[in-house]
């Protein structure tokens, strides 16, 4: 006997929170777009896609505004409740930057001396994070370009990065005004070594994609830079030789002539981003050919050890980034903003801690001691 009987709805439910509303195509915004799932014989798969969540602020370096992160968390929560959807993209516009995180303008102008509005905006960051590592398709960070401070944590939340060659990975917090609490404290011990993650979050150096493959922080990469019919790889950096004067060099950039004629083909050559678009689909393609629901509980069994420590920061954490607002984040965004004001984007860091040893209070007349003044 068949079941035929039993009463049965058989529409599809819309599961969709939000809709399009925070979405756009004029910069700054979130871009979403579904593309085709396609074969490696660059066949296109009838009625499943790949979703492209793409941050669009190019002149910013791909900076996100906070309507962007609005535009990010929506792109996630379409992207986990589509049905269509094999896996989601991450990427940035343009050549130049997946993401050097927050807009520092924003910040400067608006949050900073506002601590409560900026703990409004962490609240929706924090959500931006939660809404990649929650995202039930998986997340592939295709990183076109520099990934750098906030930009370098919501990386970390994806799955997997393949990287263009010519991408810089790093952290600026410290360097500008913050601490790198929106994930790097948290996901980069599970990605480096202890001393190596203790560094790079704290020292602002920025790494090569190659040193950081080398490190185990991203999957693959690939090159971007065509010279003739050919790609080459970055220049810039030491790709053929491992070991000299009995130190690690691969992944190191190199110095003096050979950096400066390495810079100035950099600028000349073509960018081409086949490669990486191909590695991109290549790994869609491999998730497409496994069964969703293993492939998924898959995913989130990995997530869940860097959502162990991040969920049980990120409160705390955020209320911290709120009251530093009114403290060193007033002073580090704002010397970064006012940088074609003064020519200087960071403050007197001397000065600053000579005040701290003298016990004096933070106060404006102090902070105007150890920012740059404007030139005339």
């Amino acid at each position: 006997m068949t079941l035929e009987w039993l009463p049965r709805d058989n529409s599809h439910k819309d599961h969709i929170l939000m809709g399009s509303e925070h979405w756009g195509t004029e910069a700054p915004c979130t871009v979403y777009e579904k593309k085709p799932l396609v074969s490696p014989d660059g066949k296109e798969i009838d009625g499943l896609y790949v979703a492209w969540i793409r941050l669009n602020n190019p002149k910013q370096y791909n900076s996100y505004t906070t309507e962007m992160v609005k535009g990010v968390i929506a792109g996630f929560s379409a992207a986990s409740q589509d049905r269509s959807v094999v896996a989601t993209v991450f990427t940035g516009t343009g050549t130049d930057a997946f993401c050097t995180g927050g807009n520092t303008k924003e910040y400067a102008e608006y949050y900073s001396a506002r601590p409560h509005e900026y703990g409004e905006y962490m609240d929706l960051f924090n959500g931006m994070v939660d809404a990649i590592l929650n995202c039930k398709k998986p997340v592939i960070c295709r990183v076109n370009g520099m990934r750098v401070a906030g930009g370098q944590e919501i990386g970390m939340a994806c799955d997997l990065a393949i990287s263009s060659d010519l991408a810089i990975f790093g952290q600026a917090g410290a360097r500008h005004g913050s601490s790198p609490d929106g994930g790097s404290t948290d996901f980069l011990p599970w990605f480096l070594s202890m001393e190596d993650a203790m560094w790079n979050c704290v020292s602002c150096e920025m790494w090569s994609a190659y040193k950081m493959k080398a490190k185990n922080l991203i999957s693959k990469v690939v090159p971007v830079l065509k010279q003739g019919d050919k790609f080459i790889r970055n220049p810039q950096i030491i790709t053929d030789t491992y070991v000299m004067d009995g130190e690690i060099v691969y992944g190191e950039y190199k110095s003096g002539s050979a950096l400066k004629e390495a810079r100035a083909l950099v600028k000349e050559l073509p960018k081409d981003f086949e490669l990486l678009d191909k590695a991109v689909n290549g790994v869609v393609w491999t998730f497409a050919n496994l069964f969703p629901g293993c492939l998924i509980k898959a995913v989130d069994g990995i997530r869940a050890k860097k959502k162990f420590f991040w969920d049980q920061s990120k409160l705390a954490n955020r209320h911290w980034l709120m009251a530093n607002m009114g403290y060193e984040a007033l002073l580090g965004f704002n010397a970064f903003n006012t940088k074609k004001i003064t020519g200087k984007d960071v403050i007197d860091f001397i000065k600053w801690r000579q005040l701290i040893a003298a016990a004096e209070p933070a106060s404006m007349e102090n902070f105007a001691e150890v920012l740059g003044k404007p030139q005339s």
